[in-house]
């Protein structure tokens, strides 16, 4: 993948930059701090912890957004693997505040996923396949892909998925050496 590999040689704040690599290929995502620091200290401090390792995409729904992250129930090989709960696990770390701000939910944004209450989000989140308006200033985005959308675009849908797709490994991009 030698277009991936150059993105990835040409990111200059490696620091605030993710790769996630998936059952389906590669993605990049920049990280937001200035938008959302709280949620993506969280983010990368569980893909530093390499607790998304394996955790299945339990809700991927077509033109809307495919959904991850729940490091307890959804974690193939994990102790309290679920297919049946995931989506309905965090991690064992506290609940985030809310840091909603006036980016738009659009193709390729990395949001945080929560119940109805503002201030529940954890571990779990969900990446747009389409512009969803809607969920403007409603969820704490902290992320946006800068390569692989195609990749996303493959992951299997369902509400639940069957046989789902999941996070091969999720790193910090300066954690990680490219070729």
């Amino acid at each position: 993948m030698k277009g991936f590999v150059q993105v990835t040689n040409t990111i200059t704040d490696r620091e605030n930059a993710l790769l996630m690599k998936t059952t389906k290929g590669e993605v990049l995502i920049k990280l937001l701090p200035d938008v959302a620091p709280a949620h993506v200290a969280r983010i990368k401090e569980l893909a530093r912890e390499e607790a998304y390792d394996g955790v299945v995409f339990h809700r991927v729904i077509v033109d809307f957004m495919a959904q991850t992250g729940d490091v307890k129930f959804g974690k193939k090989g994990g102790e309290s693997f679920n297919p049946s709960r995931a989506g309905m696990g965090g991690s064992d770390k506290p609940d985030l505040k809310a840091e909603f701000s006036a980016v738009p939910h659009v193709r390729g944004t990395v949001s945080m996923a929560r119940s109805q209450n503002p201030n529940s989000a954890n571990s779990q989140f969900f990446i747009c396949f389409t512009d969803a308006p809607w969920l403007n200033k409603q969820y704490s985005v902290w992320g946006e892909v800068i390569e692989g959308m195609d990749i996303i675009d493959q992951i299997k849908k369902g509400e639940p998925v069957l046989d789902p797709d999941s996070i091969v490994s999720m790193r910090v991009l300066s954690d990680v050496e490219v070729a």
